[in-house]
């Protein structure tokens, strides 16, 4: 593992790393508030991977959920990065794809599967998926598999795992669903809290325009014009939406591809893959896509569309300025977003200036007739 570590370049622990790896090893339940693009992966990984190494293969042992396709898939990555140098194997379970392979893994006995708990839990129906030797299971992203309904099949998960084991929990935030899940999951945990703080990471410049909805392409159109916007995933918050503005780069002869829930897990895969190499300028995306992308050097991060929730926000822009680099997140603000950019502006603790519009300077919105006082949110306890 010392030598996968290396080879990934990986110099110094994460923060979630550093606080998370210790009582993983000791074989202590983890409850993290992380991120996405913390290091996640990693900080639960490694500590599996040691108590992996010591025993038999032929069983799944780890058992890892995640809300998304690209974050499986993503996560199954960096664990077999990790595991390049042993004999444990791991796999990935979603939808989209055929039964087939997935089937065979579970068969074999394969020693880390993740999964989307709607495919995993149809191979528990067919009778494909055999989870009762898994000792090690890990929960990713909480909150989303609460926003995307997905806590009911969890705790339908969790009856065919074992009921002595080793878990770990991660979730930005913890509402009320997610705490009484925490207390049925979890024994005497290591807290570890690092997303209390909702500011975005250094290097990350962000910039407002004030647009009308309906000349928004316009904007972006004229902003592309500027070859310093090399790469960058537009965000909007309708799969409708993301197809007309697909279409308008298109027409406008932009090298563009689109993600979002309606395409196949194949093209999904397809145009993550294109962007990453270069052969796509901008990749249009709904919000399945702001977690689980995993793209270093990615330029631009455009909301086409304001979120509704300040956290989405946070996950959209966090896919740029990663690994210490620097980025740029754009946000086209229509009158109507106004209020959703003042949520956002709140969890942010302070206002975003307008930047003057190159298209449509009448747009731009007056300052609030009141100040607004912004106050850091008071940390969970």
């Amino acid at each position: 593992m010392l030598r996968a570590v290396h080879d990934l370049k990986f110099t110094e622990p994460t923060p979630i790393q550093m606080m998370s790896i210790p009582p993983g090893l000791a074989g202590r339940d983890v409850l993290a508030s992380a991120e996405t693009g913390s290091g996640k992966s990693a900080a639960f990984g490694l500590p599996i991977l040691n108590k992996l190494m010591d025993m038999p293969r032929g069983k799944t042992r780890a058992l890892v959920l995640a809300p998304t396709r690209e974050l499986a898939e993503q996560i199954a990555t960096h664990l077999t990065a990790l595991a390049k140098h042993t004999n444990i194997r791991v796999a990935a379970v979603y939808g989209g794809v055929g039964f087939g392979p997935q089937a065979t893994a579970f068969k074999r006995g394969t020693d880390i599967i993740v999964a989307t708990p709607g495919r995993l839990l149809d191979h528990i129906e067919r009778g494909t998926a055999k989870l009762n030797d898994v000792s090690m299971l890990v929960l990713d992203e909480a909150d989303r598999m609460l926003d995307m309904g997905f806590l009911p099949p969890v705790r339908r998960i969790l009856r065919y795992v074992a009921r002595e084991r080793q878990t770990f929990f991660f979730s930005a935030t913890l509402p009320p669903a997610i705490a009484g899940l925490v207390r049925e999951m979890l024994h005497d945990p290591a807290r570890v809290e690092l997303a209390a703080k909702p500011s975005p990471v250094a290097g990350l410049t962000q910039t407002v325009y004030a647009v009308p909805n309906e000349k928004k392409t316009d904007l972006f159109l004229e902003l592309l014009k500027d070859n310093t916007i090399y790469s960058a995933i537009a965000f909007t918050r309708t799969k409708a939406r993301a197809n007309r503005l697909a279409a308008a780069l298109e027409k406008h002869r932009i090298p563009s591809d689109l993600i979002h829930g309606d395409r196949s897990q194949s093209q999904r895969t397809r145009a993550l893959e294109d962007f990453k190499r270069g052969k796509h300028r901008v990749l249009v995306a709904t919000d399945i896509a702001a977690r689980g992308i995993d793209i270093i050097e990615l330029g631009h991060v455009v909301n086409y569309d304001v979120p509704r929730a300040a956290e989405d926000y946070m996950h959209r822009i966090g896919r740029t300025a990663r690994a210490k680099s620097t980025g740029d997140a754009i946000t086209f603000v229509s009158s109507d977003e106004e209020p959703l950019m003042k949520q956002i502006e709140y969890a942010l603790g302070k206002r975003l200036d307008r930047t003057k519009n190159p298209l449509f300077p009448e747009a731009s919105i007056a300052p609030p007739k009141a100040q607004i006082v912004y106050r850091s949110r008071p940390r969970r306890r």
